[in-house]
């Protein structure tokens, strides 16, 4: 008998396609100028008889926290109390390559050049609107059936700061290792290889959603890319739901949603094959994505296997959850969170006002390189640049940290929150703990091992990073003295896991324990204290003797499977209209005497591409390149877009290519 009540939902969140910095890697000069593939979010409910909860995984960077309370504001107006910062759980996949100032802290606003509110706003309409879809079809699901299961992802990922992994005590590493058969050596495991696999089927056993955690940078487009694109991990998705017949033109019930969530990638890349080169970067991209859906693909059919031994664990027993604030700033922790960190001292150690060290700026070597003149590790001794403006206690708070800034302390306004969220879901075997950080391989583990020792009973657990909020990194005690980048990205001094295993233990004793936890404290509301705000477009122009729509140069009329054809455009800025749930750009096959769209710009087949002209006008690219199993027809490249004239007035314009042939 299915035991839970579910309902799925998906929408568009994709923001500016041009001008507008992204999110990821801090660089000014990365600026968007185009579309890979669109940004989705995907929402799951579950509920037994008495709770349910709201996972939702979304193609971003991160989830700041404005954006959770934006959609808590909006989810209270319309459900009341059904929907609450303690069961509506937003994490982000981490994609380096989407749009950015969507924040409400200046820190993640800096490369961007300032707040987008009208990107904001596209972000938690998109996330407000796929929960309310999800909510729709739970109030129209009878049953539903979850199986879980477990499988390793083989290639994918590989931890990229093994010096700092190195410096964790060695009888832990040797907790971590596999013996190799034909050597019989010992090989540390670095990185959480283990993908947690959830089916869901309705009550006549027809599969209608996958969600999956695993850990792995979404990073292979590397920081000269413009396109916005879900990575990897979106790429994933893509597959999933392709292979299942999803339609992202079309709303169905039916719609069978993919989500692949993200864990602890903290210290895991994705680029074996070096620094991301701007050449092969979206190749290696769909090898790492192909990779996690083969894995999701094998444990999703594994799991719909009945009475064989492959078969998997269905979910049973009560849904619960607890969720807190806390003052990150300054947490005491107990002696026995520390007592083998911080030998020779009695009583408690406490969390640190936040600071980023100078380290930071280096970037991560394989992921991201930022300046190079500063090498990972530099921390001069503990001593903070400029010395002059970090106070002497700060600066021994945060230890081996060279301190560049002080994000915590900066007034009205701090730079970085320090009123943080922290989340425990159970669902029958499975815990899902929620962090607003990311996480390092050996820290995940600790973090961990601390709820399982208070909730017995748990199989499963899963770490969700980038979860209602964003606040640097978490790293261990020993990866912290190293202070390379993951180090130095860790906001809360060198003890800020120590306090979260505190923290999120006592929310395990409490949901153990049938008690509730204290939530006097709440985070403060800065919609109004954006200052810098990103200009909009002021007008839109095409130069003279061209018209809205005009083709600026000449196609074949016949191309081969595999060609690309590549039409450009006169058209108008991208940040007129998203195109929210729509495209840019429509390939369209010629059926009798109409034509029916056959790619998107969704599609990793295509590319959306946007260039500036002059001071107002704007060249819109576009490529197809034609896959191997396309059919023989005649065929049409249409683009569609929104030009703005004076006084606000927004004009749809289209333009097409002539017909050409595919043999």
């Amino acid at each position: 008998m299915a035991r839970y009540r579910c309902g799925t939902g998906m929408y568009d969140i994709t923001g500016p396609a041009a001008e507008s910095g992204m999110m990821g890697y801090s660089m000014v000069h990365q600026k968007t100028a185009g579309i890979h593939m669109r940004l989705r979010c995907r929402a799951f409910i579950i509920g037994d008889s008495d709770r349910r909860i709201v996972f939702v995984t979304a193609d971003l960077c991160m989830i700041f926290q404005g954006v959770t309370l934006a959609v808590l504001r909006r989810l209270r107006e319309r459900y009341g109390d059904i929907y609450t910062a303690q069961n509506v759980c937003l994490s982000a996949t981490h994609t380096h390559a989407g749009p950015g100032g969507y924040s409400h802290h200046a820190l993640y606003n800096l490369a961007p050049l300032g707040y987008d509110e009208q990107h904001f706003n596209a972000i938690v309409d998109g996330i407000v609107t796929a929960i309310e879809e999800a909510h729709r079809r739970y109030e129209n699901c009878p049953r539903c059936r979850i199986r879980i299961v477990e499988g390793e992802v083989r290639d994918c990922g590989f931890n990229r700061s093994p010096l700092p992994y190195a410096e964790n005590p060695a009888e832990e590493r040797a907790r971590y290792s596999e013996t190799d058969p034909e050597t019989g050596e010992a090989h540390e495991i670095r990185t959480n290889s283990t993908m947690t696999l959830l089916r869901f089927e309705a009550d006549d056993g027809r599969p209608v959603a996958m969600l999956n955690w695993y850990a792995v940078h979404p990073t292979n487009l590397g920081n000269t890319n413009r396109l916005i694109s879900p990575d990897n991990k979106g790429y994933a998705a893509y597959l999933f739901e392709k292979d299942m017949g999803t339609r992202y033109d079309v709303d169905d019930d039916d719609t069978f949603i993919a989500g692949f969530a993200q864990s602890e990638c903290g210290d895991v890349s994705p680029n074996h094959w070096g620094y991301p080169d701007g050449v092969n970067d979206f190749w290696r991209m769909k090898v790492i994505g192909k990779r996690q859906y083969d894995a999701a693909r094998d444990l999703f059919d594994r799991a719909g296997e009945k009475n064989t031994r492959h078969s998997a664990e269905e979910l049973e027993g009560a849904i619960d959850y607890r969720q807190r604030y806390l003052d990150m700033s300054n947490i005491m922790i107990e002696q026995r969170w520390i007592q083998n960190h911080n030998p020779g001292h009695g009583g408690t150690v406490t969390t640190c006002p936040a600071a980023i060290g100078l380290s930071k700026l280096s970037g991560s070597f394989e992921d991201g390189r930022g300046f190079e003149a500063i090498p990972e590790g530099a921390n001069y001794g503990g001593v903070s640049l400029p010395d002059v403006i970090v106070d002497r206690e700060l600066q021994k708070c945060h230890a081996e940290k060279s301190i560049l800034l002080v994000t915590g302390k900066i007034n009205p306004v701090p730079w970085t929150p320090q009123i943080l969220p922290i989340q425990l879901i159970r669902i029958g075997q499975l815990g899902i703990i929620a962090l607003p950080a990311e996480c390092s391989t050996m820290a995940a583990r600790r973090l961990k091992d601390a709820v399982c020792r208070e909730l017995p009973g748990l199989r499963h657990i899963v770490l969700t990073c980038y979860a209602n909020a964003y606040a640097g990194y978490v790293t261990t005690r020993e990866e912290y003295r190293l202070q390379h980048y993951e180090g130095a990205s860790v906001h809360f001094g060198p003890f800020t896991l120590n306090a979260y295993q505190q923290e999120f233990s006592r929310l395990a004793s409490a949901m153990h324990a049938h008690a509730p936890v204290t939530r006097a404290l709440q985070p403060p509301d800065l919609r109004d204290a954006q200052k810098i705000r990103q200009l909009p477009v002021l007008l839109d122009r095409v130069p003279w003797f061209k018209r809205w729509g005009q083709m600026d140069n000449r196609i074949k009329q016949r191309y081969l499977r595999g060609e690309t054809v590549e039409a450009v455009f006169w058209g108008a800025h991208p940040k007129n209209d998203y195109m929210t749930q729509k495209s840019f750009l429509y390939v369209e096959r010629r059926n009798g005497n109409g034509w029916e769209a056959v790619a998107y710009d969704w599609d990793p087949e295509t590319v959306f591409k946007w260039e500036r002209h002059g001071i107002a006008s704007s060249k819109i690219t576009v490529r197809w390149t034609i896959p191997l199993d396309t059919p023989g027809g005649n065929y049409r490249i249409r683009h569609v877009g929104y030009r703005k004239g004076f006084r606000e007035r927004y004009r749809r314009y289209t333009g097409k290519t002539s017909e050409f042939s595919v043999a």
